[in-house]
């Protein structure tokens, strides 16, 4: 229960878990929770910690200045992040340079992050040095870098009590503290907030709109070595009378990487603006109505009428002729979803380089994972509704027909499509000439989804 309402950042039941004081409550209470202790419940180094800025004395009793919790990178070794004290309702206002603990983002670019072992990896826009803490295991050499000096301060922090050694730290925006080198992977949680100013420096950059994930997209190309990949959370304008997806597509195309975009949610303005003024905790103060007027007329001045929330990954595959993806999941997809990158660009290639011969001379396979659900009346001869829906990687789901769910029965790698429907057609009382016709239209977006791979070519 005290997990649960922490995760909602309510801290009572937490505060009356610990109330025995054993030194993990007391440990717990102090780091985790913000709450004063005793000092002498703290077993600590208490004058060391206080000259370092990590606590202050509140008569007899001390306080952290700083947020301590542990973290699991997957590793199975103790990894700890420290960052800024979480602000509640009633807190104090935020400083400027406040540095973000690690949640729910974090784990999720940790996730899409996840690759196979690489030579040089950039952690841009570090904060509290969570994402190096996930890198440090799985490439040679980790470059961590943010405009906040604070930050990187807490970072250190992090990587040292986690054990870790090896991250290069560097002071600096955007790409600037990495001028003329390149990386195989490329991370960035970066402040992607789009607000009328620049207030706190983990959030916001002070551009117009989303220009400042547009042009981290823009700039990423120059700092990838060959066959790199960069994973980034983002946000988007959806703007008046204009398609998101060529908005951000667009962003992708001028990069010359094989790239996808995903919307994972989307706001409408009032909503986006009540939930950044509720994380600096601005709920109830006096300044609160006042703010959120004055975004909302900033967003009105744009013909801004949502903002899509979600992930891009690019790959520096070479290609001559670079495929680009965006699509809204708002689905939950198979950990982790960086391993789904590589997967859905190469299908997504071959269902778009196959010519329309070729698909029928392939031999196709249903991919693992795939099951198919109908639904009709009951005793019905006939469903009103076929789908095939993926319990592994996307777990997307495909409305099909008949003959395409007959397909997806039959094809296990062996026999050309090609013949396949033409039996089909016949049991199912078709005409052949026009199942095969319309079969590469109704196919290739199934290949391109991940419900059929191509097993070969004839």
């Amino acid at each position: 229960m005290a997990a649960s309402a922490l995760a909602r950042e309510e801290i009572v039941p937490a505060l009356r878990a610990t109330r025995d004081a054993d030194p993990l409550a007391t440990l717990i209470r102090l780091w985790w929770l913000g709450a004063p202790v005793s000092t002498a419940a703290a077993d600590l180094p208490l004058q060391g910690l206080i000259e370092a800025g990590l606590l202050v004395r509140l008569g007899d009793t001390v306080q952290a200045t700083v947020h301590l919790q542990p973290w699991d990178t997957g590793t199975g070794d103790p990894a700890y992040v420290v960052s800024d004290r979480k602000v509640r309702p009633g807190d104090p206002s935020l400083r400027a340079d406040h540095v973000v603990g690690a949640g729910g983002a974090s784990a999720n670019l940790a996730q899409l992050g996840w690759t196979a072992p690489v030579g040089r990896a950039l952690d841009l826009g570090t904060g509290c040095g969570v994402q190096a803490l996930h890198l440090a295991p799985r490439a040679e050499h980790v470059v961590a870098t943010d405009v906040n000096r604070r930050a990187l301060r807490l970072a250190r922090l992090s990587w040292g009590l986690s054990g870790m050694t090896g991250v290069e730290a560097r002071e600096g925006s955007m790409y600037d503290p990495v001028d003329g080198e390149r990386f195989d992977l490329v991370v960035s949680n970066p402040p992607f907030v789009i607000a009328p100013e620049a207030r706190y420096t983990y959030r916001e950059a002070g551009r117009r709109g989303d220009e400042f994930c547009r042009d981290l997209v823009r700039g990423t190309p120059r700092h990838l070595a060959q066959g790199g990949r960069a994973r980034f959370l983002a946000n988007w304008l959806h703007v008046k009378g204009e398609d998101w997806q060529d908005r951000v597509g667009g962003w992708l195309a001028e990069t010359g990487c094989d790239g996808w975009a995903v919307q994972r949610d989307v706001q409408d303005p009032a909503e986006y603006v009540e939930l950044w003024l509720r994380d600096s905790a601005e709920h109830g103060t006096s300044a609160y109505r006042e703010r959120y007027d004055e975004w909302l007329g900033w967003f009105e001045s744009m013909d801004v009428t949502g903002v899509g929330f979600g992930w891009i990954a690019l790959h520096d595959s070479g290609s001559l002729s670079p495929l680009v993806r965006v699509e809204e999941m708002t689905q939950p997809v198979e950990p982790p979803s960086g391993a789904l990158v590589d997967k859905v660009l190469r299908a997504a290639r071959a269902a778009h380089e196959l010519s329309d011969e070729d698909l029928l001379d392939a031999r196709l396979k249903v991919a693992e994972g795939v099951v198919e659900e109908r639904v009709g009346p009951p005793g019905a001869d006939d469903p009103s509704r076929i789908a095939l829906r993926q319990t592994r990687g996307a777990r997307r789901t495909a409305a099909v027909g008949t003959v395409e769910a007959a397909l997806a029965g039959v094809c296990d790698g062996d026999l050309p499509t090609r013949p396949l429907l033409a039996a089909i057609a016949e049991l199912t009382d078709e005409d052949p000439g026009a199942v095969l016709r319309d079969a590469p239209a109704v196919l290739r977006p199934l290949i391109a989804d991940g419900f059929l791979t191509v097993a070969s070519l004839r």
